[in-house]
Parts: structure tokens; sequence; C-alpha cells
């Protein structure tokens, strides 16, 4: 059986998931998503954060609390593949909230755009998207 990275380790090697990357790190959850899982993560690439305000990403990694609650809102719990997401109008995130999910044209969760689904990982997989979730 192919031993496959676990989902930190796909986004370090992938190369453009560095902010992504930082923020976990920052924000204490290497451990948690190098876990048994299975977890799903929408996972905002580098082009991503930068579409956020100017400074976001540097206060944000001086609000761990608020980082938290931002990086776990891109988390479902299990393994959800794309064959399953798009039937599902929404899901529940780690943070606690719900992702709106829009198979219609696409794939969209809330506002941001799937752009490469399916990304495996020893411990879940990865749906890229291109911009980032934040819970209301």
């Amino acid at each position: 059986m192919t031993h496959l990275a676990d989902i930190v380790d796909t986004a370090v090697s992938a190369g453009s998931f560095t902010t992504l990357v930082a923020a976990v790190k920052a924000a204490g959850l290497v451990d948690t998503l190098k876990g048994a899982g299975p977890f799903t993560v929408f996972a905002p690439t580098d082009e991503a954060f930068a579409k956020l305000p100017e400074g976001t990403v540097e206060s944000l990694l001086k609000d761990i609390p608020k980082l938290k609650k931002i990086l776990t809102y891109h988390v479902v719990s299990g393994k959800v593949m794309a064959a399953d997401v798009v039937k599902l109008k929404s899901a529940k995130t780690v943070e606690g909230s719900e992702v709106k999910i829009d198979a219609s044209n696409g794939v969209k969760i809330n506002d941001s755009t799937v752009t490469t689904p399916d990304v495996a990982a020893d411990n879940g997989v990865i749906h890229i998207i291109d911009s980032v979730l934040l819970p209301a």
C-alpha cells in the first residue's frame, strides 16, 4: 500500500501553501492536522491569502485565538471527497459553524471556488480553494 504524506506535509510539498502552513504552525495546529483524522481541508493558496486586505495575515499571526478559529473553519471532520461534497448543501466545520456548499457551477465553498479537488493525503483529503473562508 502506498503511503501518502499527511495533510501538513502534502501542503508543504505542494509549495503553494506557505502562508497556510505558517498559519497552521503559528496556531499550534500541526499536530492536530498530522493526527489520525481523517480530515477534509479546504486549503487556500498563497494567492488566496494575498487577496485579503493588506496586513490581515500579519495581524492574524499575532491573534492566535482568531487565527485558530479561521483555520478550523477550513476543516471538516471525515474524508469528504468531491463526489460527496457535491451532494451536500453545507458542512459543519471543526470550528463549529457551517460552510455553504454550492455545486451548481463548479464547486463553491461559501464564496470561494474549489480549483483542485481531491488532493489525497494519508489522513484525509485537501480541496484547494481560491479565497480564504472567514467565519461569520
